[in-house]
């Protein structure tokens, strides 16, 4: 199995990479939306040519991504799954925004040349990815509605800022800052080892979504092949914070804790005191501390403590929730029905809440890697979990930095004949996205082999 191995890596390595796709080949125009996305092209062009023409200007700036940064031949090799041509990708729906919000859906390409080619032609502001279908998408009204159907998909998973405005007190909305960036951090942490360990999931990419969140794709061919009812179960066994904002107590969890959650509880313990007390100061006001002491049960003993805290500033937060625990350890109703509230409050406030449609339905789409957010003009970049913690969503590379970084290493190395890419900041996240399909291309080799060597010993 070890030589199989070697020789499926060596054999990528021997594989024309930069050449797998023709600069030459002709580009065969999509039919359909053929008229809307011709003259959204023409005004594009017409822009980038007019003498008063802004460098700054996101036309410019798009264009200029689009024909430099995209990783085009990585990016076709990670949905083909292979080095020739499949039905993952023939057969996979993208989906295009367009400016001024136009949305075009049901594209699908014969080769990644042609998918290059319309993304350059039509430089879209924003790009999905959607299922593998039974029919090419791009041939959708040719079939009946029953005929079109979703077969595979990457599991996904969607986590976004917003989920947690009611915990978080820095910013809120579409703000982020590095104080609440933690709670990302932590839902990396729980929900990649859960994946890992409880259900033996290997390929798994994290994706910064670009401003607020972050989105995670299991692309192992057995979670790409689960169905709706399968990835339902997978998500309800991680997601344990449930109700709206109505609700005050949103987590409650037996005694004793699945293996998978006190695994878990281990990271929301780590982080929970500097995140929720320290940064998010959720006991340093009293609108905030009702919050945390209406999750608890004991009215006799929330009443207590709303006595000892109102009014004296001598208390820290830290002295608070010691106060809290020392409470709940001799709590009457902890003894009698076993209820570990704080326990519940500290997932309540740390543990990842999921976006739980995006996960559960085959057909959902979600935004692709390396395209750019239309407001932060940011790069949606992977994000290697094992260094999550230093990850940081503010210096990640934007459209206005790139153009900057190539011109500032041009004009020091005049005679330089590099990709662009590798002139700036978006080097090593294309260079960890290239390992990462290669990781999976390495596997589809060796599976080949090893049928075509099974198939010979009978």
């Amino acid at each position: 199995m070890a030589d199989l191995t070697e020789r499926a890596n060596q054999e990528l390595e021997q594989m024309d990479m930069e050449n797998f796709f023709s600069d030459e080949e002709e580009f065969t125009p999509v039919q359909e939306d053929q008229q809307m996305t011709d003259d959204f092209a023409k005004v594009n062009i017409v822009a980038e040519n007019s003498e008063t023409f802004d460098r700054q200007n996101p036309v410019f700036l798009y264009r200029m991504f689009y024909e430099k940064f995209f990783p085009y031949k990585i990016y076709y090799h990670w949905l083909n799954y292979d080095t020739t041509p499949t039905k993952n990708f023939t057969h996979r729906e993208f989906s295009f925004t367009l400016p001024s919000d136009i949305y075009v859906r049901f594209k699908s390409f014969a080769t990644g040349e042609l998918l290059k080619n319309e993304i350059e032609r039509l430089q879209p502001i924003k790009i999905d990815i959607g299922a593998v279908y039974s029919v090419k998408p791009k041939d959708k009204k040719t079939v009946s509605e029953k005929a079109f159907k979703p077969i595979e998909k990457e599991l996904v998973f969607d986590i976004d800022m917003t989920d947690y405005d009611e915990v978080r007190t820095c910013c809120s909305g579409g703000d982020i800052c590095l104080l609440c960036w933690e709670f990302m951090t932590v839902a990396i942490k729980i929900v990649d080892k859960s994946l890992r360990e409880d259900f033996g999931f290997e390929h798994i990419m994290w994706v910064y979504s670009g401003r607020r969140g972050v989105h995670c794709w299991v692309c192992d061919q057995r979670a790409r092949k689960l169905d709706n009812e399968s990835r339902k179960a997978i998500v309800n066994f991680l997601d344990i914070i449930k109700g709206g904002m109505q609700i005050s107590r949103k987590v409650k969890l037996p005694h004793n804790l699945h293996p998978s959650l006190s695994r878990s509880f281990e990271t929301v313990e780590e982080h929970f005191k500097p995140l929720l007390i320290e940064k998010m100061g959720i006991l340093d006001t009293e609108e905030r501390w009702n919050k945390v002491l209406d999750i608890i049960p004991d009215i006799a003993m929330k009443d207590k403590l709303v006595e000892k805290w109102k009014g004296n500033q001598k208390y820290t937060a830290a002295m608070k929730w010691d106060m809290l625990v020392k409470e709940e350890e001799k709590s009457e109703k902890r003894k009698k029905y076993k209820d570990y509230f704080l326990r519940d409050i500290m997932f309540q406030y740390c543990y990842p809440r999921l976006d739980v449609k995006v996960s559960t339905s085959i057909g959902h789409l979600l935004k692709s890697p390396f395209c750019v957010h239309p407001k932060t003009l940011k790069v949606c970049v992977p994000i290697k979990p094992e260094e999550c913690d230093q990850f940081d969503p503010t210096t990640v590379p934007n459209l206005v930095t790139l153009r900057q970084e190539v011109a500032q290493f041009d004009k020091e190395n005049i005679d330089s004949k590099l990709p662009d890419y590798k002139k700036t900041s978006l080097k090593p996240y294309i260079e960890y996205f290239d390992k990462f399909v290669k990781g999976l291309l390495s596997e589809t080799i060796q599976s080949k082999r090893d049928a075509a060597e099974m198939s010979m010993e009978f």
